[in-house]
């Protein structure tokens, strides 16, 4: 892989994602950014320009009046990363598609599409869907469980790669004088039977110039850690301080060494909050400003029940010791995130108002303070082993263009960042190897 440097992934939020209800107010993001083009297509230039390694686009299947606002009105990622693979030259694209709720077989020719469409820049962020009212919109009564969840994905995965390998290289000869634009012999079924799918194949696509697209993949519960390890190239993930970023890191790390992979072939890339200022004092006070103005504790305890699959906590008495019988309603939700914050509130004695009040509480970022100040810290962790770069979550404009301005050439002066993209592709640009064709 070389010289160890940095990577960087852009995460556009939009109009405002989760705690940030209020970012739309700044009259710098255009009020319908989330589904504006051109929005995003100056975006991923910016990022571009700063030569940074993808955008990703996050997405879920299931709104409530409740929701951010960028959840209740935004485009369709393949869709909206097809239009920027024809108006950027070298991002990586990576897009957030459900396996609990598409086939492999559509998946695995929608972005195999976008693989070529963009010459080699494709990622899929593999979800299980956190959202169990998603169930409703797919003819479902209830959401399937962890372990089906999780069982269908590791299937899912297998298979769509499966469907990725169904021509051989050099199967289309496209030979004009002979009259063949295939070699019949070079193109095959996977003919899968497993316990959730059956897929005859072929997939109707050849391979990119990166052979499949990258599999990003986030879950921190046992059996969203396990399957990161077997099938991810890079694992998104949220680190609050370096001795939690190096325990995941060696974690996930030694998960995948025992599932027979090589662990330095997997990435590990929090996301990130960033505030940079003049000086330490005023990127903090920055921090602090838009903290408060971009939520409200009204807002925050209608959006608390979406870990807890959407119920309604506005129904309880706000001052009465926490509803622990709430966490049953989380079963087929983000769980271990609802337990989590339920566990905290009993061992804490906490009423509803003072765990909605904690959650909406500040928790400063470490990566908040001037230009050298940010790169410092950043540099820190990456050195430490927490992690192997940064999905910066994009808020306010302004912040976003000093990061890129400011930030990023203190950190190419200090050898740890690219001065130019080496690579035509997204698993060049990662430092991944092209996956073996096992059909020849």
């Amino acid at each position: 892989m070389g010289t160890r440097q940095i990577i960087l992934g852009a995460v556009p939020m939009g109009v405002g994602g989760p705690g940030r209800h209020n970012l739309w107010h700044d009259p710098a993001i255009p009020v319908d950014a989330s589904v504006d083009i051109q929005w995003f297509i100056d975006l991923a230039r910016q990022a571009e320009a700063a030569l940074f390694d993808l955008l990703f686009i996050v997405d879920s299947q299931f709104i409530t009046p409740d929701s951010p606002p960028h959840y209740l009105n935004r485009l369709e990622p393949l869709t909206l990363l097809s239009a920027l693979a024809v108006s950027t030259r070298h991002i990586g694209l990576v897009g957030t598609l459900t396996t609990s709720y598409n086939e492999p077989f559509n998946v695995a020719r929608r972005l195999a599409s976008l693989d070529l469409i963009s010459k080699g820049r494709a990622g899929w962020n593999v979800v299980t869907s956190g959202d169990a009212g998603t169930a409703g919109n797919y003819s479902r009564d209830e959401h399937y469980d962890y372990d089906t969840r999780y069982g269908r994905a590791l299937e899912h995965v297998q298979v769509v790669q499966k469907l990725w390998q169904s021509y051989e290289d050099g199967a289309l000869l496209r030979d004009r004088d002979s009259g063949r634009f295939l070699d019949r012999d070079k193109l095959h079924r996977i003919d899968h039977k497993g316990e959730y799918f059956s897929v005859v194949g072929p997939l109707n696509i050849q391979r990119s110039p990166q052979g499949q697209p990258v599999i990003f993949q986030a879950g921190d519960s046992e059996q969203g850690r396990d399957l990161g390890a077997s099938i991810a190239d890079v694992v998104f993930t949220h680190a609050p301080s370096v001795e939690r970023g190096q325990a995941f890191y060696r974690d996930i790390k030694a998960r995948a060494a025992g599932q027979g992979r090589d662990p330095e072939k997997i990435i590990i890339l929090p996301g990130a909050q960033i505030y940079v200022g003049d000086s330490d004092a005023q990127a903090r006070e920055i921090e602090r400003h838009y903290h408060q103005a971009d939520h409200s504790f009204e807002q925050a305890l209608a959006e608390f029940g979406r870990s807890f699959g959407w119920h309604d906590f506005r129904q309880y008495d706000l001052d009465a010791p926490f509803p622990v019988e709430a966490l049953e309603y989380a079963r087929s939700s983000f769980y271990t995130a609802a337990k989590a914050t339920t566990e905290q509130a009993v061992s804490k004695g906490w009423t509803l108002r003072q765990a909605v009040a904690a959650g909406l509480q500040l928790k400063p970022s470490a990566f908040v303070g001037s230009a050298e100040t940010v790169a410092n810290e950043m540099i820190r962790w990456f050195d430490a082993r927490a992690l192997d770069g940064f999905n910066i979550y994009i808020g306010h404009p302004e912040q976003f263009r000093r990061f890129t301005d400011e930030v990023v050439p203190i950190l190419q002066a200090r050898g740890v960042y690219r001065r130019a993209y080496e690579g035509r592709t997204l698993r060049e640009n990662l430092g991944l190897e092209i996956p073996g064709n096992k059909r020849g």
